[in-house]
């Protein structure tokens, strides 16, 4: 049996949403989502952060960017006794402008390279696992890979949830903030009932 894993959206589900946020300085956390990842940490989850961050490939800043910001949300983290285990980010988009990052990949959610990359990189049992996040690509990258997710209507989540049934598929679950969303995955996490719309 592998490892059971929470992977977290980062802008508007564990930091506070910025548009294309490349300084540290700007770097706040959302209340509760240090509470959250530590309840998480808690229950024996290991916790990913998974990514989007297309403001490489349009040239708005560069992988040290995005790495620096990185680095000060884990140092936030770290001084409330959390802190994630891995961080993984996608720099690509198809219409972008910089060489070597205006592409199409499998990394970029709704696709599941990331998650993938998770089951090879630290044995990840999918099945075991969670997605939080608060967009439908969030939730679509999850469902890509029969992973259970959770919309926060922090970031752009009440924006989300206002948009079904149109924009996609629907989370198993809605959660408030990040902590809440940790409660349920807690709750949850040997409940088969918690699967019942994976298994028909």
């Amino acid at each position: 049996m592998g490892r059971k894993a929470v992977f977290l959206d980062r802008d508007g589900t564990i930091i506070r949403e910025a548009e294309y946020l490349s300084d540290p300085a700007g770097v706040e956390l959302l209340p509760g989502a240090a509470e959250g990842i530590r309840r998480l940490q808690a229950a024996g989850f290991f916790i990913i952060v998974t990514s989007n961050q297309s403001g490489v490939a349009r040239g708005f800043f560069r992988e040290e960017d995005v790495q620096a910001v990185n680095a000060r949300m884990q140092e936030l983290l770290r001084a409330r006794d959390a802190g994630v285990d891995a961080v993984y980010y996608c720099p690509h988009w198809q219409d972008g402008v910089v060489a070597g990052y205006a592409r199409e990949c499998e990394c970029r959610k709704p696709k599941p390279g990331m998650l993938y990359r998770a089951v090879r990189e630290h044995g990840v049992d999918l099945a075991a696992s969670w997605v939080v996040g608060d967009k439908q690509t969030d939730i679509d990258f999850g469902r890509e890979a029969g992973v259970r997710s959770i919309l926060v209507l922090t970031g752009y989540g009440m924006k989300t949830r206002a948009q079904w049934p149109q924009a996609g598929g629907m989370p198993e679950h809605v959660a408030q903030d990040l902590y809440e969303a940790a409660e349920l995955i807690v709750v949850l996490r040997n409940d088969p009932r918690s699967r019942e719309r994976e298994d028909g």
